[in-house]
């Protein structure tokens, strides 16, 4: 899965088709951070606090790193709140074996969120196989998260395959992602900031209660981004800092075009259908809060 050769239908892909199949896909990856199959996985290893849990599973794959390592390939996370409980997780939650338990939530909460016909479905295998296929165009070079993931094993059942390609597909991104935004000198909470303003981000709640940020910290990130006249008075984009949020989005697109450059229009077409019914199902039963999304 570390091939960067491309396909010759490159050419043929839409705009922004790949950043539409990432959608869906990273969409069905995030359903167990807000299962609570998850966190009963967790709490075998007296590990309880939300935090803890989410730095646990995501970062399990890199081995029993520090807390640089996870602020750094998380990047939008607080530092001091990744310290309360990094490395200290690692005491009682071996990494290969949440590693286990991270598979096993993801399958109870599948299997509860898509029923056993659709988790079973030709068109479950049908979309396991497709994302697999996009994968071998993933790169490893300067992409932490996704290269630790691909050193695990790609699970046998087409659910949890699924699953398993769309993490790397997810992680993929979202390396490019973070290279992406340190060029264009948006911290982590300035990311989240000029994301809200879209109105496609997380709320600010969602930020504090998550992230480690407060709302004075959030209010200073407002600040500096209106000295670079980025945000305007409101809060709101200015023409500059749209303009910053769609070259940060076409470049995220570039630096992850190989993956659905080599499954090729067709293939990026099927996989999105399947994709956008698979996470459709899951959003109908429930998978994601409410009010996660949304500017205020």
């Amino acid at each position: 899965m570390t091939s960067s050769t491309t396909s010759p239908t490159a050419a043929a892909l839409p705009p922004r088709a790949g950043r539409r199949c990432h959608s869906v896909l990273n969409a069905l990856h995030s359903t167990h951070y807000f299962s609570p199959d998850a966190a009963r996985e967790m709490a075998t290893f007296g590990v309880t606090h939300p935090a803890a849990v989410n730095f646990a599973l995501r970062a399990a794959a890199l081995g029993a790193v520090g807390p640089g390592t996870v602020a750094a390939t998380f990047y939008n996370y607080k530092y001091e709140l990744v310290a309360a409980h990094v490395p200290e997780v690692w005491k009682t939650a071996v990494p290969a074996e949440v590693r286990g338990a991270r598979l096993r939530a993801v399958d109870t909460t599948l299997r509860r969120l898509l029923g056993d016909e659709l988790v079973g479905s030709p068109e479950m295998a049908e979309a396991a196989g497709l994302a697999l296929r996009a994968t071998e165009a993933c790169s490893r070079g300067a992409r932490p998260l996704y290269s630790a993931h691909a050193d695990l094993p790609v699970p046998d059942e087409p659910h949890l395959a699924y699953w398993h390609a769309a993490t790397l597909l997810r992680e993929h991104r979202g390396d490019g992602h973070l290279a992406v935004l340190l060029s264009a000198e948006l911290d982590g909470l300035e990311a989240m900031v000029t994301h809200a303003a879209t109105g496609k981000g997380t709320r600010p709640k969602w930020v504090f209660a998550t992230r480690g940020w407060n709302q004075e910290e959030w209010d200073a990130a407002v600040q500096r981004l209106r000295g670079r006249g980025l945000l305007d008075g409101e809060g709101e984009l200015t023409e500059a800092g749209a303009a910053l949020r769609r070259d940060v989005e076409a470049e995220t697109d570039r630096l992850d075009r190989a993956p659905y450059e080599h499954l090729g229009a067709a293939g990026v077409e099927r996989l999105t259908e399947l994709g956008t019914l698979i996470t459709g199902t899951a959003l109908q039963a429930g998978a994601f809060p409410a009010d996660l999304l949304g500017k205020r």
